[in-house]
């Protein structure tokens, strides 16, 4: 299986070290990038500041609730960016509200996943996109063309 970077912006503690162990529990081969708001997200993106050397990720999994830019802002920035825009964004957060699913997709969400409250669930979950964004879909490898050149 080839190795990809995956961006985790998530500002709970709980849900990083969630993730990072649902990540591992289901053999994630990829490499995880984690920053704990809107604003490191982009700047994290776009290789600014602590962030210069950051390898850009194949995937991103994006929270909502975010403090300094929230992740529906994130989003629509990624989005309208023509060097980003490729990277797909999975929306990982606890929201269910109608109102936060349509934005997202109006903002070209990739898709739009609620976290399961309990960790059985939550594993299911990461299993599900391991199985679905790292094993069917073909993702770009951003980093692989630089070692080519």
């Amino acid at each position: 299986m080839q190795q990809y970077r995956i961006l985790l912006v998530e500002d709970n503690e709980g849900d990083v070290v969630l993730t990072l162990k649902a990540l591992k529990k289901t053999n994630v081969e990829s490499a995880v990038d984690v920053v704990r708001d809107g604003e490191k997200a982009l700047q994290f993106l776009r290789k600014e500041g602590p962030y210069e050397h950051a390898e850009t990720p194949s995937l991103i999994l994006l929270d909502i609730n975010l403090p300094k830019i929230n992740g529906k802002e994130v989003l629509s920035i990624i989005k309208n960016n023509s060097e980003l825009q490729m990277i797909p964004v999975i929306m990982l957060t606890t929201s269910n509200a109608e109102m936060d699913i349509k934005q997202s997709y109006y903002n070209r969400a990739n898709c739009f996943i609620t976290k399961p409250s309990d960790f059985k669930s939550f594993m299911e979950v990461m299993q599900q996109i391991k199985d679905f964004w790292l094993n069917v879909v073909r993702l770009p490898n951003f980093n692989k063309d630089k070692e080519a050149n």
